[in-house]
């Protein structure tokens, strides 16, 4: 998106569930598992895409579900291993520094393997300073979840209260699901509640500049009223 088309509008929050992985292994003639090791790298890209557009500050991603881990035992032992590989190369990158990201990994971390669990929290304690941006990476996370702990933390305490117990506090503006599937799955239910949600028909690996740059110029042409 170059300068002058970059539309002018208030800072956004903006989710993505990187749906298609699998498919796109398979389209291709690999093991469903060797398309996440594509989409990780996918991901990388769309981090800097955001970055790059100066209206987007937060970005939260859906990692893992905690309906996942009932994959094949091989899958999602190649899950953990990519998060452990790819939390140790996002401590290491400049781009993360030089754009003042404070890097996030919520979900349930009693169930993150120990060695996953370590890097994550060097990872966390070397960005927290971090306040530019904001990255929250959901790992083993659902929303079912999350609400219910939240409730459970804010009874007898005013509902309006329940919004400082979320694992994400800011509510969301877009979310992009690719894939071709048109549901949320899980996916950050009560901070959705006013967003604009874009539903793609790319596989998570084919997604391209091209198409996140529509979807941003589509999401700017939205009215948003929040229910007035």
């Amino acid at each position: 998106m170059t300068d002058d088309s970059k539309p002018k509008g208030k800072e956004i929050h903006i989710g993505l569930i990187p749906d298609g992985n699998r498919r796109y292994a398979i389209k291709h003639g690999k093991p469903s598992w060797k398309g996440h090791w594509d989409g990780v790298k996918k991901i990388r890209e769309f981090t800097n895409w955001c970055l790059e557009c100066p209206q987007i500050k937060k970005i939260s991603i859906f990692a893992l579900s905690t309906e996942n881990l009932a994959r094949s035992k091989r899958e999602v032992q190649e899950l953990w291993k990519i998060y452990k590989n790819e939390f140790k190369r996002i401590l290491n990158d400049p781009i993360i520094k030089n754009n003042g990201v404070q890097v996030r990994i919520l979900g349930d971390d009693g169930i993150w393997k120990p060695d996953v669990k370590d890097i994550v929290q060097e990872l966390v304690n070397s960005t927290k300073h971090y306040s530019r941006h904001i990255l929250n990476i959901l790992l083993a996370y659902g929303s079912k979840f999350e609400i219910t702990n939240a409730i459970k933390k804010v009874a007898g305490k005013p509902i309006g209260a329940m919004d400082r117990f979320l694992l994400v506090r800011e509510p969301l503006d877009l979310v992009i699901r690719t894939g071709k599937q048109h549901r949320l799955s899980n996916f950050m239910l009560y901070q959705s509640a006013y967003a604009e949600i874009y539903f793609s028909d790319t596989l998570w690996p084919e997604f391209t500049k091209d198409e996140f740059d529509k979807i941003i110029k589509w999401y700017f042409r939205q009215q948003k009223r929040a229910g007035r």
